[in-house]
């Protein structure tokens, strides 16, 4: 097996932060909630942004079999990391939202110090797990950023995939979250 690319991130760092990365994210929800203040067109701005972040993931999560099998299709084609991708379009449509650049700046700075981490720590065992696929899909498929223009094949969207991954989770926070931004418009 070839020897595993350098990392940004130490090893320890990023297995406390990937422990760590709930708790962390609910610190993130009681910055939002206590900081935010929505306006009618910060909304109308902000959520149809975080409603095409949260349908990257769900297209994500419906064409992805945790440690099965590699994940090239779909979304896959287009970027190594949808989910991340579609974490960070919901995080910046809610964060225009907001209307508070020290939120962009909080999450910005979660995404950089948690996510980067986490994405260094998946492709290690991606690597592993897939050692024949995998180096090959790194070098075609950009970390985060889409590349547009490729074909979209390989691994359908499935309903029942979604499902079993439990992304309606997310759905759930984007729903939860859009819900404290009216109650704030509604308040101020």
């Amino acid at each position: 097996m070839p020897p595993l690319p350098p990392t940004w991130f130490p090893k320890p760092y990023a297995d406390a932060v990937q422990r760590l990365r709930v708790p962390l994210g609910f610190v993130l929800v009681l910055a939002f909630v206590w900081l935010a203040a929505p306006s009618a067109r910060s909304l109308a701005m902000g959520l149809p942004l975080a409603l095409a972040g949260l349908a990257t993931r769900a297209w994500a999560a419906g064409c992805l079999y945790k440690n099965q099998r590699l994940a090239t299709g779909g979304p896959y084609a287009l970027t190594r990391n949808p989910l991340y991708l579609g974490t960070l379009t919901v995080a910046a449509g809610l964060v225009l939202a907001t209307q508070r650049w020290e939120l962009a700046v909080l999450f910005g700075a979660a995404f950089f110090l948690i996510y980067f981490p986490t994405i260094e720590q998946e492709e290690q065992h991606l690597r592993k797990l897939f050692p024949e696929d995998f180096p090959g899909y790194a070098e075609r498929v950009p970390l985060l950023w889409p590349r547009f223009g490729t074909g979209l094949t390989g691994e359908p969207f499935r309903w029942s995939q979604y499902m079993r991954n439990q992304e309606y989770n997310a759905g759930l926070g984007l729903l939860v979250g859009s819900l404290i931004l009216a109650a704030k418009l509604a308040w101020i």
